[in-house]
């Protein structure tokens, strides 16, 4: 297969991971079934791996053991874990290409200094008091530039409370996730299948409705 980033692209992931502290590990849930994306997926993880010794990957079957485990059932699907090898419920659905491709850029980095969540004092508190599990998926599309905060912001949300797992969900991959939700615009916004919103809300905001979908 021809490689993924050219030269130039290439330069600027290894300017991005000069400041990447401990290893982190890449969990990459393949199905033999309909997954146009699946090879893709792994030819992306296997190049960021080949540019930074940090960065290892695994590769599993939807059918697997692990995908029970880290409750996995799309394809392809990716799961980080810090240099403590702990999940911190930040999930790819898709691939994490287009403006994207900068969202897991940026979380590797933050995974290797132990996925500690950039949110303001106030949001950690609110988000650190919640006891039940929270589902947030960030439908998203490759060429959407506002959706990457929304994705990252999420994932901040689940970095700081074990209950909570963030999704991003590349809309034009999961067409049927996407009509189920009725998405037509991007970045939606969907928490516990209760709260949802368009739109890259500032912190607070975004915090306020994951707080009313609890």
């Amino acid at each position: 297969m021809a490689k993924l980033f050219p030269d130039n692209t290439i330069k600027q992931v290894k300017e991005v991971f000069g400041s990447m502290e401990g290893p982190v590990k890449a969990l990459l849930f393949k199905s033999d079934k309909n997954c146009d994306y699946c090879s893709t997926a792994e030819q992306m993880l296997k190049e960021l791996s080949e540019i930074e010794g940090k960065i290892t990957f695994e590769v599993h079957n939807l059918e697997s053991e692990m995908a029970d485990k880290y409750r996995i059932d799309l394809a392809p699907s990716i799961v980080l874990l810090n240099p403590d090898g702990d999940d911190k419920g930040v999930r790819f659905l898709g691939i994490p290409a287009g403006h994207e491709f900068g969202t897991l850029l940026q979380d590797i980095v933050s995974f290797s200094k132990g996925a500690l969540p950039e949110l303001s004092e106030d949001s950690i508190k609110k988000i650190e008091a919640i006891s039940s599990p929270v589902d947030i998926k960030v439908f998203v599309t490759t060429t959407c530039p506002y959706c990457p905060r929304a994705v990252i912001t999420a994932h901040n949300i689940a970095m700081a409370n074990k209950n909570i797992t963030a999704y991003m969900v590349e809309a034009n991959e999961f067409t049927e996730l996407s009509m189920k939700y009725g998405v037509s615009s991007v970045p939606q916004i969907v928490i516990n299948d209760k709260v949802t919103f368009v739109g890259a809300y500032p912190e607070g905001q975004y915090v306020d409705q994951v707080l009313k979908a609890v």
